[in-house]
């Protein structure tokens, strides 16, 4: 038993940081907002999403692991140069935001722990982030990562420690319900895109990437093609963290949902899910939800910024990857550089971060289905895949994920006029 415990904690890697790091600060925001709002009804989008945003990461590990190529340099080859910058700036774009309402989530997390000045914990938070990712290598750095990702159990200890009705509990997981309004419809476009986001589909083949360069695989030629094993271990981390997510997602949601709904209190941002908790769940909730926000922050920026640094780079075709050295890569590293600093230059500025974090879920639902539509379109070509091309199973759950998301966004912007 021992033994298949270590084997299997040895497969956990891309796919377990990238899971993991879906679950930053304005995800958590997100999650509690649904649940103050709505209480258990939107429950059951946890338990929905699960299965789509396993295949989606699925398929995005498995084209960079035959490609031997990260997204961007694989779509560089088979859509169009301008559609392709514009795509990518779009993902940049929603980043560099995300980035801003992460910061400024894991400053205003501390300042419920120590009274210090906001912009003075921001450019701390941006400045360990930034050292991290640019002088610590990935072989280091991936470790880091996975330490991090405990830190997301915080949230369902909460939830364990609060008096729940678990029959009530089942029914609103199993049995979806929908409202038929602007703000029912706006909050299911942000759940979906918080949960299947655009960053995390270039994150996901990077980091494969980045994998088998670790392993001496350092030309696109040598990690060219995979193995039986190698797409059967992928597939076990992909999956693992995924399911992860959507679990912690799933207590994050209910923790607010029990908690504060109740009461009437609508939070908005994930440090008003923290504070609140104190006086209806106790300070050692309301301690526990503020130290997850600040290390899931520390997760998810890197991951925000690497994303958006690999797609740009690597369409492009600037060196990348967090093997190399500052020197080897200051496209890549320039890139990663000026989307944290813009981050903290909006938190700098004053932007209201409650608008920031909603419309940020919102833009990154409105661009996944569009970059989706291109990977399937990757995944389904023999050319790229041969024997690895998506499978019936796959281009249903993909296809499935593609339709829910393209339908809400139409159904928001119906209830939106």
């Amino acid at each position: 038993m021992v033994a298949k415990i270590k084997k299997y904690l040895k497969t956990l890697g891309p796919g377990w940081i990238t899971g993991a790091s879906d679950d930053d600060p304005s995800g958590i925001g997100t999650y509690s907002y649904a649940g103050s709002r709505y209480g258990l009804g939107l429950l059951w989008t946890m338990l929905f999403s699960m299965p789509l945003m396993s295949a989606v990461q699925e398929m995005c590990a498995r084209i960079a692991q035959v490609s031997g190529m990260g997204l961007g340099a694989v779509m560089k080859h088979h859509i169009p140069r301008r559609p392709l910058c514009a795509l990518v700036l779009l993902l940049v774009g929603a980043n560099t935001i995300n980035i801003a309402a992460d910061i400024g989530a894991m400053a205003a997390a501390t300042q419920l722990l120590a009274p210090l000045p906001f912009f003075f914990l921001a450019l701390v938070f941006t400045i360990v982030t930034l050292v991290l990712e640019i002088f610590v290598s990935y072989r280091v750095y991936s470790r880091y990562l996975k330490f991090l990702t405990l830190s997301l159990v915080a949230y369902i200890v909460v939830a364990l420690i609060i008096t729940t009705d678990w029959a009530s509990v089942a029914r609103a997981t199993l049995v979806p319900s929908l409202q038929f309004s602007k703000d029912f419809f706006l909050v299911l476009v942000a759940i979906l895109g918080t949960t299947i986001s655009p960053y995390l589909f270039f994150w996901q083949a990077s980091t494969e990437v980045e994998e088998e360069i670790t392993h001496g695989r350092i030309t696109p030629l040598q990690r060219r093609g995979a193995t039986r094993d190698e797409i059967r271990d992928m597939r076990i981390d992909v999956i693992s963290g995924m399911v992860f997510s959507n679990i912690v997602a799933f207590f994050i949601m209910l923790t607010a949902a029990v908690v504060l709904y109740p009461g009437g209190i609508v939070i908005q941002t994930a440090q008003d899910a923290a504070a609140a908790l104190g006086p209806v769940a106790g300070e050692y909730a309301s301690l526990l939800f503020s130290l997850g926000i600040i290390a899931t922050g520390l997760l998810a920026i890197p991951v925000l910024a690497g994303s958006a640094s690999y797609a740009v780079s690597e369409i492009f075709g600037w060196k990348s990857g967090l093997y190399r050295k500052l020197r080897e890569a200051h496209g890549f590293y320039g890139v990663i550089t000026i989307a944290t600093l813009i981050g903290l230059l909006i938190n700098a500025l004053g932007a209201d971060p409650i608008r920031m974090l909603l419309w940020t879920a919102v833009l990154n639902g409105v661009v996944a289905p569009i970059i989706l539509t291109a990977i399937i379109g990757i995944a389904n070509n023999t050319k790229i895949m041969g024997k690895w091309r998506n499978g019936p199973l796959s281009n249903f759950l993909n296809g499935l994920t593609l339709i829910v998301m393209t339908a809400s966004i139409l159904l928001m912007i119906v209830f939106l006029q």
